[in-house]
Formats: C-alpha cells, sequence, structure tokens
C-alpha cells in the first residue's frame, strides 16, 4: 500500500529535473499531481557548485553563472507551487504489471501502453502497470509512493580513480575536479596549491583556471586521447589565457608521496593508448585532479528494467524520451552526457510535456496505425538520441542529437533515409567534446511512406 501518490513522481532536482516539472505543469497537469525528489538539501543539483558563468545563452538569452541559472527554474518551480521532497533518496522503483503491462518486443517502445492513452489514469495504470517508488528522508523515514509516470533526472558522477587504473601510491590529494570543485566553490576549502590534472573534460579545464585564481599552480593537464574532451572555449578561456600547457596522448604512469602527494608523472602514449618508453615527465605537486569522463546515473533505471546503451550507459528511448519500460521517461545527463546546461533544459522540457500528455490522455488513441522508424548512428556517429521515432508521436518538428567519436576537419554530417542521402551539412570542425545535432520535420518522414530507418553519419572531405 502507497504511502501517497503522485501522476508524475521526479527523480531528481537538478536542472533537468525542474525544467521536466515546469513543462508537465504548463501542459496542463495539476501542480499538485507533480512531485519532485532531490537527494540534496537544495534544489539546483550541480549547477550550485558551478559559479563560472556561460550559462543560460540558448534559454534565457543572456550568460548567467550555474546558480543563477538554477534559481530561475527553482523561481518557476515555487511561483506554480510543485512539491518538492528534498533530503530524499530513492533507494528503489518497482512496477505493478497488469495484464498487459509489458515492454515492445524490441525493448525500445511502449506499445503495451497504448492501451490506456486517451483513457484516464486508472485506464493508464492498468495498461502500464503502477509505479511504485520507494524512498527515505529524515522527516517521513521510509515511504512510497504511487505514481502514473516516472521521469528519471539523476544526472551523472564523474569516473573515479578505481575506474582508471592508475600506477602508483595512494595517497592524500588526489580528487576528482568535480569533487575539487565543491571543497573551492562551496565549502571554501583549497584541495592543494600545486596541481596535475588528467583529462581535458570540460570540469577539469575549468577547474584549471579556478585553481590558478585562487593563487594555486597547474603545472600541466595531461589527456589520454589525441583530442580534447571539452569544449573549444572552455580550452582557450580556461588553459590558453593563463599558459598552462595541455599535453594530448599523454596520461599518468606513477603518483609519488605516501602521505600525501609529492609528485606525478606522465608518459606519451602511442596508439594502442599505452605508455611510451622514455617519454616520462615528472612534475612536483601536491594534488592531481582527474576529469576522465561522466557515467549516467542509472543504478534505479537497471534495477527497474530499461533498457540501457552500451555506448552511452544511459537509457534507449524513443521521440518522447521515453524509456523501454512503459510510462518511464528519462532526459539530462542520466539519459546522456550534455556539454551545455540549456540543452539539458530543452530535453527536459519535452520529457515533461511528454509525460503530462501520457497522463492527461492526450496520446494518440490506441488504434491508430503506428510506424517506427529506428534511428541509426554510423561512420563516426558514436549514437543518437532518440533512438526511434513514432510518427504518431512525433512534433512537427525533431531533433536528434548526437557526438561524434573522432575530430573531422572539413567533413559533413549526412542524414540518410535508408541508403539514399537525404540532407548533408558541412562542418567546420567535428569534436567528441561538442555535441550536435540535427532536425527533422515530420512531414519529410511521412512523405518516405516506404522508409526503413533514418541514419546519421559522417562524410569525410574527399
Amino acid at each position: 500500500m502507497a504511502d501517497r501518490t503522485a501522476k508524475i513522481v521526479i527523480i531528481g532536482g537538478g536542472p533537468a529535473g525542474l525544467s521536466a516539472a515546469s513543462s508537465a505543469v504548463k501542459e496542463g497537469v495539476d501542480p499538485s499531481d507533480v512531485l519532485i525528489l532531490e537527494r540534496d538539501h537544495v534544489l539546483g543539483g550541480i549547477l550550485n557548485q558551478c559559479i563560472h558563468n556561460g550559462f543560460g545563452l540558448h534559454t534565457f538569452h543572456e550568460e548567467l553563472t550555474g546558480p543563477e541559472y538554477a534559481e530561475r527554474f527553482e523561481k518557476i518551480v515555487k511561483e506554480e507551487r510543485i512539491p518538492c521532497l528534498l533530503d530524499t533518496i530513492v533507494v528503489n522503483i518497482e512496477i505493478e504489471k497488469g495484464a498487459e503491462a509489458a515492454a515492445s518486443p524490441d525493448g525500445t517502445g511502449i506499445d503495451a501502453c497504448k492501451a490506456g492513452s486517451g483513457n484516464d489514469g486508472a485506464a493508464l495504470s492498468a495498461a502500464c502497470g503502477r509505479k511504485l517508488v520507494s524512498a527515505m528522508n529524515k522527516t517521513d523515514g521510509y515511504f512510497t509512493i504511487e505514481a502514473e509516470t516516472v521521469i528519471l533526472a539523476m544526472g551523472c558522477r564523474e569516473r573515479p580513480r578505481g575506474a582508471l587504473n592508475i600506477p602508483g601510491y595512494r595517497p592524500a590529494g588526489i580528487y576528482t575536479a568535480g569533487t575539487a570543485q565543491r571543497f573551492v566553490n562551496i565549502e571554501g576549502r583549497m584541495p592543494g596549491h600545486r596541481v596535475v590534472i588528467l583529462g581535458s573534460g570540460d570540469i577539469g579545464l575549468i577547474m584549471a583556471r579556478r585553481m590558478t585564481l585562487e593563487g594555486a599552480k597547474v603545472e600541466v593537464v595531461a589527456e589520454l586521447m589525441p583530442y580534447s574532451g571539452g569544449l573549444k572555449r572552455n580550452i582557450v578561456q580556461c588553459l590558453d589565457d593563463f599558459g598552462i600547457p595541455l599535453k594530448l596522448s599523454h596520461t599518468v604512469v606513477d603518483i609519488r608521496g605516501k602521505e600525501r602527494v609529492e609528485a606525478v608523472t606522465i608518459a606519451q602514449v602511442g596508439p594502442d593508448r599505452k605508455p611510451v618508453p622514455g617519454t616520462e615527465e615528472t612534475y612536483e605537486c601536491d594534488t592531481l585532479l582527474l576529469s576522465c569522463g561522466l557515467i549516467p546515473e542509472n543504478e534505479l533505471s537497471g534495477q527497474l528494467g530499461v533498457k540501457l546503451s552500451g555506448v552511452t550507459s544511459g537509457p534507449v528511448v524513443n521521440e518522447s524520451l521515453e524509456t523501454s519500460v512503459p510510462g518511464v521517461f528519462a532526459c539530462g545527463n542520466v539519459l546522456h552526457v550534455h556539454d551545455l546546461v540549456d540543452y539539458v533544459s530543452e530535453e527536459a522540457a519535452q520529457a515533461g510535456k511528454c509525460a503530462a500528455k501520457l497522463v492527461l490522455g492526450k496520446c494518440p488513441a490506441p488504434d491508430a496505425p503506428e510506424r517506427v522508424i529506428p534511428v541509426l548512428a554510423k561512420d563516426g556517429v558514436r549514437y543518437t538520441v532518440p533512438a526511434e521515432i513514432r510518427l504518431n508521436h512525433m512534433d512537427e518538428l525533431q531533433t536528434i542529437r548526437f557526438r561524434v567519436g573522432g575530430v573531422y576537419k572539413g567533413a559533413s554530417v549526412v542524414i540518410d533515409f535508408d541508403d539514399q542521402i537525404f540532407r548533408s551539412q558541412k562542418k567546420k570542425i567535428l569534436a567528441p567534446g561538442e555535441m550536435e545535432q540535427v532536425i527533422l520535420k515530420k512531414s519529410d518522414l511521412e512523405h518516405a511512406a516506404d522508409l526503413k530507418a533514418v541514419t546519421i553519419r559522417v562524410a569525410q572531405a574527399e
């Protein structure tokens, strides 16, 4: 027996969760039927420690800091009186499946939910199965929420040292870049004064600048790959402007110091990403920051049985950002890691709108013919979000986001309808650190009556 009920439960009160909640209410869901669950004591997620500017140019058409950007959405949620439970940990999500509740055969659709489309919440619950969200906090203890739909917006986490197999001692002074960012920007503590950074993700680049501004000496940023994992603007503004060297195709091969980091040795790596003997360089330092990639927080998704992508580690979704589990949506960095928070908010708004349409019975009628078109990644494109498009549920314009697997100069992004080129767009440069997108029109897909698949690929310049 559930302790409380909600039409839409949103797990995560960061930029994705806040945007999804606001969007659901704008679509017509009563604010009291939406519930945000956030494990921190404040809303805003990771943005609260991102005090640098550069946020909001797309969403608000002005440059904001992370806390300012989060505050805009917090204000909207408070004005709309959307309930939020802070300091609340979600420990489990279960589905009480009805007789017809089952994922589609290919694991990426919501065909079973169509029985509840266009009906009331009771019919939807019977068709899709009730979502039982178990959570706990200091005030309510352990409790269960019965939800008609769930939006996953838990964000991502950093890859720790244990996942990197770095040789050497295990002294104090080794932090992920995000942990160091929290120490400096929220807790007012300096992790160290002479720093080496491994990895050139955006957080690492930003922390190179932040540590320098706080008086530390950043000796070097070493990157395993032959290209940076961060935005070009961050390389310029955070490294070049401060004279901090970036060494591509380098990695840490030794850490010295038993009590505290005393020195870090880096070496060049070959095409096989193994250190090249004789290329070692040692830097005396007291701190090593790790900026070696982000991983979507999908433990709950896995428990729920959501199909996960082998590339992004996030859920596989359709055009509505609905997962393989009917009535469960995903958005933001729990779906795939974004480079701009504006895109997180835009994507989450789509998830909130589609979840609202489902609970309000605004989805296409169950007897409507369904065309499902897979969206495939090929030739340099690592993945696409979404992975399929159901024409009946598609908006007039569909954004497809993706990342490439290498650096391409003077190449083109090509959209194929089956084996025919539908559209090609030239790009000066494509890089893994920059998320790309293309937009499809519903009318174009409808006119291609025999279309079996849409493919996104990179075509090299001749």
